[in-house]
């Protein structure tokens, strides 16, 4: 872990570090906008390395569960989750790149199977669809995720 922080970091100064200058004053200005930089959203938080406790994530979603929700809220839902597969991913990459064992390797499948069952709900409601027109472009919007 202390690996995957130092070598996150220096990745962090070297796309800082690279930028030119007209670039570097519009980075620094939306840097500090922001207050962090966007490469950080690929990567996972700096856990305290002294806290020898288990991290425990949670659970996948459950088609039950998500039938409840808007499709708005679906739709949030759909790329928070594509959010954190693009981060699990660019971390996995990352380590093993680096020969490092990826930590909690079940997340990603809790993730694509959240991710199946969001598809899943919403092919449910586009087939119950009174109107053939806009339930052909709900599964064209489906199939396009």
């Amino acid at each position: 872990m202390l690996l995957s922080r130092f070598f996150g970091r220096a990745l962090f100064a070297a796309a800082r570090t690279e930028s030119s200058a007209g670039t570097a004053a519009a980075a620094s200005a939306a840097t500090s906008r922001t207050g962090h930089n966007p490469l950080e959203a690929f990567f996972e938080a700096d856990r305290n390395p002294e806290n020898d406790t288990p991290v425990v994530y949670g659970r996948s979603w459950k088609a039950p569960e998500l039938r409840l929700k808007s499709w708005d809220d679906l739709h949030k839902l759909w790329y928070v989750l594509l959010k954190e597969k693009n981060m699990l991913m660019s971390q996995r990459q990352m380590l093993h790149a680096q020969n490092l064992r990826f930590p909690n390797p079940e997340r990603l499948p809790k993730v694509r199977k959240s991710m199946c069952r969001i598809k899943h709900v919403l092919t449910e409601r586009a087939i119950e669809e009174p109107d053939p027109r806009r339930s052909a472009e709900m599964k064209r919007m489906i199939n396009a995720l």
